[in-house]
Order: C-alpha cells, then structure tokens, then sequence
C-alpha cells in the first residue's frame, strides 16, 4: 500500500470557517513578488499576473478602512479576506489559525492532552455524553448528563468551544470544573490533572456465537490498530470461529485517508481500493489491498447512511465493488474529495480540496453517494448506544438495522454452507449410517 507525505484529511461539509471576502492589497503584494520572482525563474511571463484584480482587491480595502461605518482592525480585515478567499472554493476547504489547526491536528492523533470527556451543546448548557474510559474525567467520577456550569470558576454557559478549549491544557496541570448532576440536584466541583487521553474511534460486541459487531465513528492515526485490536477480541469471545461481522459505518464523517484505506485493506486480500487524480504528482495516487483478511473471509455486512462520507465512503465503495461485503442502510452523504492540510510559515494553516478520488469501479461519488444493496424502510435512525451493563438488551433488538445486518448475515452463512461440497469421509459416513 502507498504512503503520502502529508495527512490527507477527508472531512464531511460541516462549519464552513469563515465567510466570502476579498483578499487584501497587503497579502497580495506579498504573494505577487514572490509569484513574479518565481514566474521569471520559470521563464513564463510575470505579466500573466492579475494585476488588475490586485488593484480592485487594495480599493476595496481602501474603502473599508476609510469608509465603513465601524472602524475594523487590519489583522481581523485581512484573516477575514483570507478565510473568504479559501471558503469560496468549496465548502471543504478552509483557512485554520493556530488554534484551529491545533485542534485538527489532534483530532487525527488519537491522542490529545487533556481531561477525557465528550461533550455537547445541549438545552443552553454544556453537557457531558461521556467521560473516556481510564481517563482523569473517568476517574474523578464524572457522569453522562452532568452539566458542566464552571471551568475554573469562569461561567461557560453553552460556549462548547470555550469549554473544550479551557478544558485542554498540558500533561500534569489542574483545572477545575463545576458541574450540575441533574439526577440529583447538586452542584459539585472536580479537580482534574489533565493527562494524555487515547481517544479510540473503534468499538466491538458479540451480537450471537459466531457473529461480531464493530464500529467505528471515525478515522483517526490510530483507528487501524483499533480495529485490529477489536477483531483480536471477537475472535477471544468466540473460540469457534467468526462466522459474520457487521461493520457499523453509520454517522461516520470520515477522517484521515490513509486509515480508511487501511480498514478496508484488513478485509481484502488483493485490487484497488482507491485512486485519486488531482493537479499535483502528490494529488494523484493509486492504492492498493495486500494480502491478508483479518475475517478469513467470512461474510461482511457494512451498514451506511447520510452521515456516512469521505473516509466511510471509501471504505465502503472499496468492500462493494470487491463484492467482499454487502451493503445495508442509507444513501452515504457523497464526498468524493480529498483535503490536505498545509501548515503555513507564520502559522496555521490552510485546508484545501486537492483531489478527486475514484471507488475501485472507477466511479465517482461526489454529490451522488452511495446507495446500499439493501435499503432500510424508514427514517434514518442514530445507531443505538453500545451497552456493556449486565442484563442490558441486547443490541440487535434495540437497532432495527443492526438486525437487518444480523439476519443477512445469517442468510448467507447458509447459502455458504449448503454450496459447501462434502467431504469423502462425511460420504462414507452418510452410507453406513442405518
């Protein structure tokens, strides 16, 4: 399999940073001498230049600065001018300053500083989904439902992303947080040492003997050896074999490429499993499956809907057109793109749509998803928390699709034991049995 240079970065369409503007007289002098002086180093003609684009972009700002009715800072002007220049392309694409490229960064690692809790907006309040299993949020005994209130004695309200940036910090430091335990009323207070929190992206469950479940919410650096890990465990569960695998894909926005690659590479031996074309050699690639399937072949259900894009739609369009696994849910959200992430010399940097890719059939699926083998009735339901409580329900009876997966599975593993031929001792034995 092809390694690339830099993190390829498939992301579903969500906040788009920035908005539509003019890029300022001051960035393009910059730029422009630069581009000349390479332009005339090239032998082309520096002439090419938009010259007069670059003195619409400075009257512009003249404009703003001299007659707009607030008084704008220059620095907030032209950070404004450049994210609009960015976002204009596409809505993948977009301009990060330090913190935001900090924070994409670590979304791809796997790991972060910190105190290991999942949260969201909710009802006015930031709320705790969960704290991370093993992590100093875990441990101090905060619960799913707490309502953070304080951090640091500092109100937050429903500021998500001044919650998790407060709450962000070095290896070793303290914070402190507040929160409301709607169970019961309190207001209690926690003092966290932030630590190196693993976030993993991968989840598993034995549905039935012989069947396994496996989700994965995201493609982070580490999701590959987390599905290996999680397929290790199945396979401990189930000491005779795994017969079926669902492989939940669902609300999946995708993540780092080459992950996504490597999880549908675990359940191919051989072919393509994507390739891309773009202007630059780095933007067109080819990659490929190696030996080795981490079921041995047994029958793969992958179950998609809308949220599932990007990373999810190239392992999926891959399993399909390998006619290695069956595909059950929703049309997938239709991401053919790729973004590479280019950090910048005075910081930040810039995240830009750099590539088509193609699913092995050579299709694109930009603005088309992919639509599964079997289509579920119904409305799009979020797939159904994993419960690892003694006497929970189990899974299949609390997520209709997960069934459907289970059922089809079932159905094939019959089909491929009455295609099975029979052995010449099973034969000799059918014949003397009285």
């Amino acid at each position: 399999m092809s390694t690339r240079s830099r993190t390829l970065i498939g992301i579903v369409a969500g906040a788009v940073f920035g908005f539509s503007a003019s890029l300022t007289s001051g960035v393009i002098a910059e730029h422009s001498g630069a581009n000349a002086n390479a332009a005339m180093q090239a032998g082309t003609n520096p002439a090419a230049l938009p010259w007069e684009e670059a003195r619409l972009f400075a009257e512009v700002y003249e404009r703003i600065k001299r007659e707009y009715v607030d008084d704008v800072d220059d620095h907030a002007l032209m950070d404004k001018a450049i994210r609009g220049m960015v976002a204009a392309l596409d809505p993948h694409s977009a301009f990060l300053d330090t913190d935001e490229f900090e924070e994409i960064r670590l979304s791809t690692m796997g790991s972060y500083p910190g105190v290991g809790i999942e949260v969201v907006a909710e009802d006015s309040a930031v709320k705790i989904l969960r704290p991370i299993e093993g992590s100093p949020a875990d441990q101090a005994g905060l619960l799913p439902g707490d309502q953070i209130v304080k951090i640091d004695d500092t109100d937050i309200g429903a500021d998500l992303a001044g919650a998790i940036a407060h709450m962000r910090g070095s290896s070793g430091s303290v914070v402190k947080l507040t929160v409301l335990r709607p169970t019961t009323g309190q207001t209690l207070d926690f003092s966290l040492r932030r630590a190196k929190v693993e976030v993993h992206s991968v989840a598993q469950q034995s549905l039935e003997p012989g069947y396994g479940y496996l989700r994965i919410t995201g493609f982070s650096e580490t999701t590959a050896d987390d599905v290996n890990h999680a397929i290790a465990r199945l396979k401990r569960d189930n000491p005779a074999g795994i017969k079926g695998l669902v492989l939940d894909l669902r609300n999946n926005p995708g993540g780092v490429l080459e992950a996504g690659v490597a999880v549908a590479d675990a359940f191919l031996n051989e072919g393509v499993i994507v390739t891309a074309d773009g202007r630059t050699p780095d933007a067109r690639f080819r990659m490929d499956a190696t030996p080795g399937d981490a079921i041995d072949g047994a029958p793969l259900v992958v179950l998609v809907n809308g949220g599932s894009a990007s990373a999810s739609e190239i392992v999926a369009g891959a399993l399909k057109d390998h006619g290695r696994a069956e595909l059950i849910g929703h049309k997938t959200y239709g991401k053919g793109s790729v973004q590479t992430v280019m950090p910048l010399s005075h910081g930040g940097a810039v995240k830009l749509t750099t590539s088509r890719y193609f699913t092995p059939s050579g299709a694109s699926i930009h603005g088309k998803g992919i639509v599964p083998d079997i289509v579920a009735q119904g409305a799009e339901d979020p797939p159904a928390e994993l419960l690892a409580t003694k006497g929970a329900a189990p899974l299949a009876s609390r997520d209709k699709e997960v069934r459907l997966a289970l059922d089809a599975l079932k159905d094939e593993v019959k089909v491929k034991v009455a295609k099975a031929p029979i052995s010449s001792a099973a034969l000799v034995k059918a014949a003397f049995v009285p």
